[in-house]
């Protein structure tokens, strides 16, 4: 145990120890030969002559000529009029004169992307993407077209992140689409997309999108850096890449923020934020990411000032219900019950006398419960998922009262705990965690060790740093400027059109 101990501490120190290069950045990758009966012999013996690999030969004026895709990846209706109709009028003999890369594009139809390559893994990589590749007899280099024509979903309202006014759309889990959607709301010259590839089998396309006049510098290193010694076969979704660019990897706060929408990117993006998009996930991750941004949505520049303002406060609240009633009402119940008023006093004796566990019991329990019937309702289909979640918080909740497993106070507490806990989502992991710990404080040490978590959360929020920036940016360290779009939002009149706080953190004194 201690070994393995051991080995994950030195991996979170060193990770360079752990870095790899992809395989088609090789500069050892096998490049493709001139006679197309080899190449196509070696294509097939190193995709292990899969069911779905697509090769076609045929002769264009008097040369050998092979298409290969995969199927069901392209657009066979696409390929036919922008490809094979123009080549077919090709004088292919000419193409010794010039490359063949430019002479193919001066003579193919306009808006197909082309791009020149010249190993068996580029081809791989580009027909898995949705290309399809040509390979000419005598010619050493392929030319691969891109004609996207799989099936996907069509991009719509992101269920989790609901608003009142603004877009309906969402990221859908196609890339470049994604890429698409940010690019049409963001016509900046200065926005820039940077296309990786990583996973040592999966070979994912990776989108690092930022704004070449707002970005850090050294936070666009840092995560190039990060990314490049990512040692894992798949990248299935954002959440692979997490765990590589998190600062505090056993904090239970995220320091990485995630959004659907590609109106909430691009705010982001004027920010001098760094997103990342990765194929196959409709979800983008950002960052620096900091404690704020769980209390602010697109809503809040669609609204008047004012009221946005209270319901940042609303929220705020709503996180310490969430986390310090349960701890609060085990603390005054169990030490401190001269602080209650009388009469809420004696209600609460008279309710606890019918239970047969103490105050600690009780509210574990019930938070137990919340939890499975919170998890529950999460993974059932929709429908399903929400009736189980009504349904059990009634039947339940009603039968360990009659029961006398708890009180009927300690329900309402948990219930009004779970209500606030909905106002921000996004902190259900810290919050559940919280709520846990202070319980455990409240019933050991009373007031006295709720104090002492408090502190002790406090503490570890402002040592939370990643990436140069400190999680409880622009609080601590205070930055004034920023504090116009934190707790409370100023008008957009006032805060320069553009909520600034990662370049007010970097640079002011």
């Amino acid at each position: 145990m201690f070994k393995f101990i051991r080995s994950k501490l030195s991996y979170l120190k060193n990770p360079s120890l752990y870095q790899y290069k992809p395989a088609h950045s090789s500069t050892n990758a096998e490049l493709l030969s001139k006679n197309l009966t080899e190449t196509l012999q070696r294509l097939k013996e190193k995709y292990h002559d899969s069911a779905d690999l697509i090769i076609k030969e045929t002769t264009i004026k008097g040369r050998k000529i092979a298409f290969i895709t995969i199927e069901s990846m392209v657009d066979m209706t696409q390929l036919s009029e922008m490809v094979l109709a123009p080549m077919m009028n090709l004088e292919l003999n000419d193409i010794k004169k010039t490359n063949l890369s430019s002479f193919i594009k001066d003579h193919l139809a306009m808006g197909v992307d082309i791009k020149e390559i010249s190993t068996y893994e580029e081809i791989f990589h580009m027909i898995m993407s949705g290309s399809v590749t040509i390979l000419i007899d005598g010619y050493q280099e392929a030319i691969a077209f891109s004609m996207v024509g799989y099936a996907f979903r069509s991009p719509d309202e992101p269920s989790g992140e609901t608003n009142i006014r603004g877009s309906r759309e969402g990221f859908c889990e196609v890339i470049r689409i994604n890429m698409t959607m940010v690019r049409r709301r963001l016509k900046s010259n200065h926005l820039k997309f940077e296309l990786l590839q990583v996973g040592k089998k999966s070979n994912t396309d990776v989108c690092l999108m930022y704004l070449t006049d707002k970005a850090d510098p050294e936070l666009l290193a840092y995560i190039k850096d990060r990314l490049n010694k990512i040692n894992l076969d798949v990248i299935l979704d954002t959440g692979y890449l997490i765990p590589f660019l998190e600062g505090k990897p056993f904090s239970i706060f995220s320091d990485i923020g995630t959004t659907e929408r590609p109106d909430f990117v691009c705010s982001k993006l004027s920010e001098g934020r760094i997103v990342l998009l990765v194929d196959g996930s409709p979800f983008a991750i950002f960052l620096p990411f900091f404690f704020s941004d769980h209390f602010q949505n697109l809503d809040d520049y669609t609204t008047q000032p004012v009221y946005v303002s209270f319901l940042r406060i609303i929220k705020y609240i709503a996180f310490i219900l969430t986390t310090l009633l349960p701890g609060l009402y085990v603390a005054l119940g169990n030490h401190h019950p001269e602080l209650l008023p009388e009469i809420l006093l004696y209600r609460i004796a008279t309710s606890e006398q019918t239970t047969a566990f103490p105050l600690i019991y009780q509210a574990l329990i019930i938070a137990l419960i919340y939890e499975i019937m919170r998890e529950a309702g999460l993974r059932l289909p929709r429908p399903v998922g929400t009736a189980v979640s009504i349904i059990g918080a009634l039947v339940i909740g009603d039968a360990a009262v009659q029961a006398g497993l708890v009180g009927t106070p300690m329900v309402m507490i948990i219930a009004l705990t779970a209500i606030s806990e909905f106002v921000i989502p996004s902190l259900h992991v810290p919050s559940s965690f919280l709520r846990m710990t202070f319980i455990l404080l409240g019933a050991a040490l009373g007031l006295y060790g709720i104090a002492l978590g408090i502190c002790g959360l406090f503490i570890n929020l402002c040592a939370l740093h990643n990436t140069g920036y400190s999680y409880m940016t622009p609080l601590s360290p205070l930055k004034c400027k920023a504090l116009k779009d934190t707790i409370l939002r100023f008008s957009l009149k006032h805060t320069n059109s553009s909520m600034d706080n990662v370049n007010h953190s970097s640079n002011e004194d």
